[in-house]
């Protein structure tokens, strides 16, 4: 682990990400993939979403912090949560999400790439671009090179494997490390399997933890330098805690980034943007994954995730000081990185 505070660079820019795509070519890619699908089955995945049963999960899911838990009794006091747009208890949450990811997991990043069209690649690159994993921190030595990075809900290695090239390939850093973080074992099987195509496997520069990021004691106070969760606290129960965890294991100096789906700030891209989230995406998983159910839980889990400025307001109230507005929106706001800084207790 890396010694000392640091401060981060420069605020977060105001202005939209550079890397987008106009929206008459958005609505031109996704009325060409529109076109191949029949008019019924747009229709009965719109008719589906609005009349769907909670997804109730048919196999046993293995999880950190669940497993002893699956088959107790509910308790009479349990608050309820959203799963989707159900309501369900909190016990019952973190199950159901399991059971989601480990019959996607297999197809995760393929789906990825058609659900998004390919643009969840531009806005991972960019992600990794404005954190410049592996230069050299102004708390640093001369002697003293590398990050240590922690990957929440990071399953698959896919921000992991960049932040890693990005260290090596542009900073010239060998020593940055990156520990992914998931609480699915089938997820962290996947990243495991891709790994082994990476200069990183078998490294003490990657490794993998199973690990509700809720609650993690194994991870000590103050030793990470930058905390990433992409695409994936939407899902968590409880959001808030998580933010708490992620200010506990900063250092003074760190950075919590997050890239997640918003909410999109332009009506008209606003209105083609849920047309392909409920009538496509659902088919698509039917047809490539053999999963529907998992797919419509995942495109209502974007509905019902706070609102940029809401999300901003969460991680102010971990701690976290944010930098500018705190938040940059991509494509219109169909997804947007936040960012909060741990502030530097001077004695």
């Amino acid at each position: 682990m890396l010694k000392g505070t640091r401060r981060w660079g420069p605020e977060l820019e105001k202005k939209s990400c550079p890397v987008h795509l106009s929206f008459s070519r958005l609505t031109n890619n996704i009325n060409s993939t529109m076109s191949t699908m029949s008019t019924r089955s747009a229709w009965r995945a719109l008719h589906y979403s609005a009349k769907r049963r909670a997804f109730q999960p048919t196999t046993p899911y293995r999880c950190f912090s669940c497993a002893n838990r699956t088959q107790e009794q509910k308790p009479d006091n349990d608050r309820l949560t959203h799963f989707g747009f159900a309501n369900v208890p909190e016990s019952e949450k973190e199950t159901r999400v399991g059971a989601v990811f480990s019959s996607v997991a297999a197809s995760y990043d393929r789906m990825n790439d058609l659900m998004s069209l390919g643009i969840h690649r531009l806005w991972k690159d960019h992600f990794v671009r404005s954190l410049n994993p592996g230069a050299c921190l102004p708390a640093m030595t001369a002697d003293q090179r590398g990050w240590n990075i922690l990957d929440i809900a990071g399953g698959t290695g896919d921000i992991a494997f960049r932040m890693l090239d990005h260290a090596t390939n542009v900073n010239h850093d060998m020593e940055t490390r990156v520990t992914i973080s998931d609480i699915n074992a089938d997820m962290l099987a996947e990243g495991r399997k891709r790994s082994l195509d990476t200069p990183y496997y078998n490294t003490s520069r990657l490794d993998f933890v199973e690990a509700n990021a809720e609650h993690m004691p194994h991870i000590p106070d103050a030793s990470v330098d930058l905390y990433t969760v992409v695409f994936g606290i939407r899902n968590f129960t409880d959001k808030q805690a998580a933010l708490n965890e992620a200010y506990r294991v900063l250092k003074p100096g760190g950075v919590f980034a997050c890239m997640e789906f918003s909410k999109v700030d332009n009506p008209v891209l606003d209105g083609i943007y849920k047309h392909w989230n409920f009538s496509a995406i659902p088919l698509i998983g039917q047809i490539v994954a053999g999963d529907r159910d998992s797919y419509q839980y995942l495109v209502e889990s974007i509905e019902r995730f706070p609102s940029q400025e809401e999300f901003r307001g969460m991680i102010q109230k971990a701690g976290f000081m944010i930098p500018g507005q705190g938040f940059e929106n991509l494509t219109g706001g169909i997804a947007a990185i936040h960012k909060g800084i741990k502030p530097i207790v001077k004695a």
